[in-house]
C-alpha cells in the first residue's frame, strides 16, 4: 500500500469513530446548562438503538447551583406519554460527576442506556433529567432514537 493510500484509509477510519453529537431539545434544564450529547454508538439520527445492546451516554453540562447531590431519571416518551426507563446507575455522583456539584463549573456525566431484548421496535424520545438536591433539573433533554431488532 503506497503512502496516499494509507492515508485515505486512515482519514475513513477516523471518520468513522468520530461521532457527530446528538441533537437535542432542552426540557427544562433550571440548573444547568447542556453543551453536548453524545451516544455511542450512534451513526445517524435518530439514533437505531438495538435490542440487547448497552449505549454509552455522556452529556457535558454547566451547573448554575451547588449540589451536593444528583439524581438520574429517565423516561421514554411515546405518543406524550413518559413511560420510566431503568439505567443501571441512578446517583449521577457515581456516573463520572465528582460531587459536591459547583456552580459555573463543567461537567462530563457518563451513563449507559440498555435496550432489553423485550423492548418493542418504537421510535420514541428520550427524555433524560439530572436532578440537583432540590428536585431542579441540572439538566433535562430530549433526543429522538429509534429501536430496532
Amino acid at each position: 500500500m503506497d503512502v496516499r493510500t494509507g492515508f485515505v484509509v486512515l482519514f475513513c477510519l477516523i471518520g468513522l469513530t468520530c461521532a457527530d453529537p446528538v441533537k437535542f431539545k432542552d426540557c427544562g434544564s433550571s440548573s444547568g446548562k447542556v453543551t453536548v450529547v453524545d451516544i455511542t454508538p450512534c451513526t445517524s439520527q435518530p439514533c437505531e438503538l438495538h435490542k440487547g445492546q448497552s449505549y454509552s451516554v455522556n452529556v457535558t453540562f454547566n451547573s448554575g447551583v451547588v449540589s451536593q447531590t444528583s439524581t438520574a431519571v429517565v423516561h421514554g416518551v411515546i405518543a406524550g406519554v413518559p413511560i420510566p426507563f431503568p439505567i443501571p446507575i441512578e446517583d449521577g455522583c457515581k456516573s463520572g460527576i465528582q460531587c459536591p456539584i459547583q456552580m459555573k463549573q463543567q461537567y462530563h456525566y457518563l451513563n449507559s442506556l440498555p435496550v432489553k431484548s423485550e423492548y418493542p421496535s418504537i421510535k420514541l424520545v428520550v427524555k433524560w433529567e439530572l436532578k440537583d438536591d432540590n428536585k431542579n433539573d441540572l439538566f433535562c433533554i430530549n433526543f429522538p432514537v429509534q429501536i430496532v431488532s
